[in-house]
């Protein structure tokens, strides 16, 4: 038997795929992809239906010669790339390269790095499916007209590597339209009425919240009609009207898609979407687990769907029977309705063994590859159990003509929640309620009014922006992780803490592309154009005619735009540093780096100097500034500005406030079942404190 040659895309896939294969497959990797567009030029002939010139990517020769080489050695070849476009895309181009013939059936595609799953695939080779070849050629294409027709406009007009895309920028809008929505609203007043009562004890004392008046919704706008009604409740009394006890179902979450998997890992690990998509692709891939070699531990990342396959159900099942019990288990097995308009072409993101729980494998794991499988092996459990069931309780208490009402509940069954917690959504107000009948008649220990103002609508985080996105139809699961990168390499947006906002130069460019490309920018039109690139993916429509329909009102935009289009100068931020060489106020320039400071009388004076982020804290050894600094692998931590004469490091945020126990300096911490806090930096002194605003010392 003559040997075979299987194309991956990363060594780290062709590692864990060849222990599989044994000594007849050579399994080599193409390094992603190998041909593409030219970065010199358009690379697609306008004038010739479109056609994309294709080159081979710099630095690839000497691989694809290997290829090549193995290729003759082989009697067949296999095409293992991702299963999806891109991936079908890079196959294509690879099949060129090495000249296969297109009748050939030399793909072949799993959704997990299993031996099954690949013996199978090995089994059931197919042809290159053209179809989803030309929707990535579509997107390809279309991407390249839109950045290479309007990113020199941006030069020109305002700044030198500048950059518009067809889905990028209709997410940049977003965030400015958002910004607009906070910087235009107004708070409006109003005000609330709470009272603690009890029935016999103070001990026993809860609080209930007034609803409303003669049966309808009250609103209570200022401090005067607030003490007018506390004046009136003061003089009737608190009477129990009707209590309700009841159950409620809290349902089980349906497994991850690639959007809900980016939104949880922000909101819980605090990863950013690229940080998500970059630990994903190495748990599919493979990992060197004690025990058990080299294997992928999750399914495909790259999906939209929450289908799940009969064997992963049915291997889940017997886990939840033997580990927790039958009255774990559902009824009846779990089913989730995907969305509309999804591709559907791969399951839902689970682990490909059910029995390597987190624990087990935590050991082969490094630190972020932990909490990420953890978070994905808890969330497809917890989708296949029983739902959770609450004890539920509602009052309503009668004070004359005014009504209040309070809730609570508490856990019956777990049910899912044994291995999967998020928030339970609950009254406000829900708390201990003793028992109580209609009738009872409850004391008064405190009525108290609270003013508070309306909200304006919350920034966007990088998981709402993608819960945004995916609502919208904008982009697909492969797309979430870049759009939101490049907005912030560009410095279009902005990062504080979670919240993104726009920057000066985000808005500009929005404005332009607000003013001149409208139809670049609509959302319902590029929703439209992610379905039509569906379409051709399933064969009813053709690519070269929805490039052709985009491009045409885009030419004749960039033909406006390149007239009407005003230069525009941005200032660079001066700040209070001076200058060592000249005495100017030095500006803050941004290079390929991340920010600097800079001379202003540049090129007379060409002086720069690193931006320097300082502490308002002493340092606690000489007394000098506390600054922050960055590891070699770029992990922030603190130190003295007096280095290499003062030795002082931290790796948390040192504050003002010292031990009262020890007298060492406090730090900041944060955890998510204590929030943040200040913990003494002595190791052997346990002294903490809560400090529920983390910008306080």
């Amino acid at each position: 038997m003559g040997q075979k040659l299987v194309i991956v895309e990363s060594p780290a896939k062709a590692k864990t795929i060849g222990k599989y294969l044994g000594k007849n497959y050579i399994v080599e990797a193409s390094m992603g992809h190998v041909r593409d567009l030219p970065k010199s030029t358009l690379g697609v002939d306008i004038d010739d239906n479109y056609n994309p010139k294709y080159i081979t990517i710099r630095g690839k020769g000497e691989l694809l010669d290997k290829l090549k080489k193995a290729a003759k050695k082989c009697d067949k070849i296999y095409l293992a790339t991702d299963p999806d476009r891109e991936g079908e895309a890079i196959s294509w181009h690879l099949s060129k390269v090495l000249k296969i013939d297109e009748s050939e059936k030399c793909r072949i595609e799993f959704n997990e790095i299993t031996k099954n799953a690949i013996k199978t695939a090995i089994k059931c080779p197919r042809k290159i499916n053209i179809n989803l070849v030309d929707a990535q050629q579509a997107r390809r294409v279309l991407d390249r007209l839109v950045g290479y027709k309007i990113s020199p406009i941006l030069w020109r007009k305002v700044k030198w590597g500048l950059s518009a895309g067809r889905v990028q920028s209709v997410a940049l809008k977003m965030v400015c339209s958002r910004e607009k929505l906070i910087n235009d609203f107004k708070p409006e007043e109003y005000w609330s009425i709470d009272a603690q009562v009890y029935k016999q004890s103070k001990k026993d004392k809860f609080t209930i919240r007034l609803t409303s008046f003669k049966g309808k919704k009250i609103k209570i706008n200022n401090e005067e009609e607030n003490e007018q009604i506390i004046n009136s409740i003061k003089k009737d009394e608190f009477k129990v009207e009707n209590v309700k006890e009841g159950t409620k179902n809290k349902n089980t979450l349906p497994p991850f898609t690639t959007s809900t998997l980016q939104q949880d890992a922000n909101k819980k690990l605090n990863f950013s979407t690229k940080k998500t998509m970059s630990v994903a692709q190495q748990l599919y891939e493979g990992i060197d687990v004690k025990g058990h070699g080299t294997i992928g531990l999750i399914t495909y990342m790259r999906t939209d769907s929450v289908r799940v396959s009969k064997e992963a159900q049915e291997a889940a099942n017997d886990y939840i029977l033997n580990e927790y019990g039958k009255e774990y288990l559902p009824p009846s097995p779990k089913l989730y309705k995907s969305k509309k308009n999804i591709q559907d072409a791969h399951e839902a993101i689970r682990p490909t063994y059910i029995e390597l729980t987190p624990g087990m494998v935590k050991s082969s794991l490094k630190d972020d590859q932990y909490k990420l499988y953890n978070l994905i092996w808890s969330r497809f459990m917890a989708s296949q159990m029983a739902n959770c069931i609450l004890n539920t309780l509602s009052i309503e208490i009668k004070n004359g003509e005014y009504t209040f009402r309070a809730s609570g509940s508490n856990v019956k069954f777990e049910g899912f929640m044994r291995v999967y917690k998020y928030n339970i959504e609950e009254d406000e107000h829900n708390e201990k309620i003793p028992l109580l009948q209609k009738g009872d008649l409850l004391h008064t220990d405190k009525i108290d009014g609270k003013q508070h103002f309306t909200q304006p609508p919350a920034r966007f985080t990088e998981a709402s922006l993608v819960k945004t996105l995916e609502e919208n139809g904008i982009g697909r699961p492969s797309t979430y992780a870049p759009i939101i990168s490049t907005l912030i390499d560009r410095k279009y947006v902005k990062k504080e803490k979670k919240a993104i906002f726009p920057t000066e130069l985000g808005n500009i460019v929005d404005n332009i592309l607000s003013d001149y490309f409208k139809q670049i920018i609509d959302i319902e039109f590029t929703a439209d154009m992610e379905n039509k690139l569906d379409n051709v993916e399933e064969g009813k429509e053709n690519w070269k005619e929805i490039v052709d329909e985009y491009f045409k009102p885009l030419k004749e935009a960039i033909d406006i735009a390149e007239k009407e289009v005003a230069k525009i100068t941005i200032e660079d931020e001066v700040t209070d540093i001076k200058c060592d060489k000249c005495g100017r106020n030095m500006v803050i320039k941004h290079g390929r780096f991340g920010d600097f400071l800079a001379c202003p009388g540049y090129p007379d004076c060409k002086n720069t100097k690193p931006i320097v982020e300082k502490l308002k804290v002493k340092c606690p050894k000489c007394g000098g500034d506390v600054i922050v600094r960055r590891s070699k692998k770029g992990r922030k931590f603190f130190g003295c500005s007096n280095y290499p004469d003062c030795d002082f490091v931290s790796w948390f945020e040192p504050t003002e406030e010292n031990c009262p126990n020890c007298g060492s300096f406090m730090v900041k911490k944060f955890s998510k079942a204590k929030g943040y806090y200040l913990q003494c930096s002595n190791q052997e002194c346990k002294y903490e404190k809560s400090n529920p605003d983390p910008d306080k010392k």
